[in-house]
């Protein structure tokens, strides 16, 4: 039997629930409508002639395709039924060179639609599901990616999706991000090895003859986003070779190569001008990522955009007068922006920001930094409110890899302007501060991670303006993970309640239940069950679930392949058989994430119930 366990949406609780407090008013100008009414516009991309962006639009219940003129002006849709799928998650439509045609991923197929209009059509019915598409210099071949015995393969098709070409057929891994070079006659892409899982390396194949080269690849070492410089003489690739992610070059015959960057902070995405002189390069320095040029031959940094935001995504025209790239803050939501070169005035092109919105006083979060239990500094984001109401939030990110910086994040700014102090830590196994800080939860899950979210609890204690019995942690994924661990593993109790979205408790189990790639995702830091099975164990606290004291808030989407949603169950029939204080409710139509407007309000309506029933005095 495939799926034994039958799960439906539901809403159970054991003890009396958090009620909503008739005592406790929104506070003014703000409201939970006003913040899960935000459609957020991402993933864009520039089209050869500079003279269009085609992005996405996250609305209430889709995420379409949309097409608007690069120097500001109507999004005009280009397709109608494309579902909701998270920012993180999802890939960025591709233009053909001769800018007729726009190619991007919809209900598990590439389809393709022109941009002067009409419908979209699905050209991977060859395949059960295919994804990745990049066109190849002539505007009529694409490169695609399929997995076929329980590895990614790239093919290679057309516009009429006719019958494949494999590219790749070897199982030695994942083949990943194909790049055409500008004469067509070759690729570059990542190959995600299966004998080590933190080595990625850089393949060079000849379209041809089939013959294929390895252009970087160092055990325990990554390497992705490979590209061709525009006259084809060169390949970067961004490396963890030393503790920062940089930039290399090599030759396509795979001699010449060097590092080109050398600044302490971690490259986080960067584009070839079209001269192939310079780069347009995002820093990720201390959760601050900047907007900056390198020039190719000098490693020189210029810096084009600072400050305490969040760029990414830079496109270059194809004359290299302007660059476009999306920009948020902690004060401003996700927008599209364009840059003028050299003279480096912006325009901004799409307005997400509700004017209820931007009439709303906001807090910039200042970097903190507290001490764990091993004197490891841990650095944080602080959100002060300008009144307090005496309680506090813990936030720790999801992941483990990733890293909580200068974003949007409409929550944090709601409960500051509650009164609430809210604490997003960066917990050990964040990136952004070194290969050695990231590497620190590799067989540690649910231990050294866990004690660094409880000191930030002990941190939070020593602020005169917060009651100590009034901290609560709340986090998804991984940080609902660490949720559940804070509240099991702490004989101090020093967590008054917690929640948990879509989190985990059973290492084990979970692995066995979870797509694929979240499998192999999980070995990277903890090695196969077979072999480390004692990691595993030791990072789930479903076995402490008897020392859990405070109420825990389970939120869980039941589409979830990610963690998968039998992760809640089994956690809440671990909390039924010890009599503990719990609410859990599930949704039939969530992924990993809440993305339906309609469920991201019950769901934030809840939070606020949860945390203002035990945290503020009655």
């Amino acid at each position: 039997m495939d799926n034994p366990i039958k799960l439906t949406e539901k809403y159970e609780r054991n003890g009396w629930p958090s009620l909503k407090r008739p005592d406790l008013k929104p506070p003014e100008g703000w409201n939970l409508s006003l913040i899960t009414s935000l459609e957020r516009i991402r993933s864009h991309a520039l089209s050869p002639d500079g003279e269009w962006i085609t992005c996405i639009k996250d609305g209430e219940s889709l995420s379409d395709i949309f097409l608007m003129p690069s120097k500001g002006g109507w999004l005009s849709r280009l397709t109608t039924d494309r579902p909701l799928a998270a920012y993180w998650d999802d890939e960025i439509p591709a233009w053909s060179p001769d800018g007729k045609w726009i190619a991007f991923g919809l209900k598990g197929h590439v389809h393709l639609v022109p941009r002067a209009g009409g419908l979209p059509k699905k050209i991977t019915d060859f395949a059960t599901a295919a994804g990745g598409p990049r066109f190849m210099p002539d505007s009529h071949r694409l490169l695609i990616s399929v997995e076929r015995n329980d590895a990614d393969q790239l093919l290679l098709t057309d516009l009429n999706g006719s019958w494949p070409r494999a590219l790749t057929t070897d199982t030695l891994g994942d083949h990943w991000d194909a790049r055409p070079s500008p004469d067509g006659r070759s690729i570059v892409y990542t190959l995600r090895r299966f004998d080590d899982l933190n080595r990625l390396d850089i393949v060079l194949l000849e379209i041809e003859s089939g013959r294929s080269i390895t252009l970087y690849g160092k055990p325990s070492t990554r390497a992705l986003s490979a590209k061709w410089s525009p006259d084809g003489q060169w390949i970067a690739f961004i490396a963890q070779e030393t503790e920062r992610d940089e930039i290399y070059l090599v030759r396509p015959n795979g001699e010449g190569l060097h590092q080109l960057t050398n600044t302490g902070h971690d490259v986080f995405q960067f584009e070839w001008s079209p001269d192939g002189r310079r780069m347009a390069v995002i820093f990720n320095r201390s959760g601050a990522f900047d907007l900056g040029l390198v020039e190719v031959e000098t490693g020189a940094v210029t810096d084009l955009r600072t400050g305490q935001g969040f760029h990414s995504n830079p496109n270059w025209s194809g004359d290299g007068s302007f660059l476009t790239f999306e920009y948020e803050s902690p004060l401003l939501p996700p927008d599209l922006y364009r840059m003028e070169l050299p003279s480096k005035q912006v325009t901004q092109l799409t307005y997400s920001n509700l004017p209820a919105m931007q009439n709303n006083k906001k807090v910039m979060p200042e970097i903190v930094g507290y001490k764990s239990f091993d004197g490891l500094e841990i650095p944080a984001f602080l959100y002060k409110p300008e009144t307090s109401n005496g309680a506090a939030i813990v936030y720790p990110h999801g992941g483990p890899k990733d890293q909580y910086g200068y974003i949007w994040d409409e929550l944090a700014q709601y409960f500051a302007a509650k009164g609430y102090t809210y604490l997003a830590s960066n917990y050990r196994g964040s990136t952004g501060y070194g290969k050695k800080f990231e590497r620190l939860n590799y067989d540690n899950w649910g231990v050294g991670d866990t004690q660094d979210c409880l000191h930030a609890a002990k941190f939070l204690r020593d602020f005169k303006e917060i009651r100590p019995e009034s901290i609560g942690i709340a986090g998804g994924s991984y940080g609902g993970y660490m949720t559940i661990c804070s509240l099991s593993r702490d004989p101090e109790y020093l967590y008054a309640c917690g929640i948990s979205k879509y989190g985990d408790s059973n290492l084990v189990s979970s692995w066995a239940l979870c797509e694929k790639r979240l499998r192999l995702y999980t070995e990277i830091f903890l090695g196969h069950p077979s072999v480390n099975y004692g990691y595993y164990l030791k990072g789930s606290p479903i076995a402490e679930v008897k020392n859990v004291q405070k109420p825990v808030l389970i939120l869980h989407g039941l589409l979830d392949t990610v963690v998968p949603p039998e992760a809640s169950e089994e956690w809440v029939e671990a909390l039924k058989r010890h009599d503990k204080v719990f609410e859990y409710k599930t949704y039939d139509d969530e992924p990993h994430g809440f993305l339906r407007r309609e469920n991201l309000y019950d769901v934030y309506e809840r939070m606020e119930r949860f945390l203002d029933w035990y945290l503020l005095p009655r």
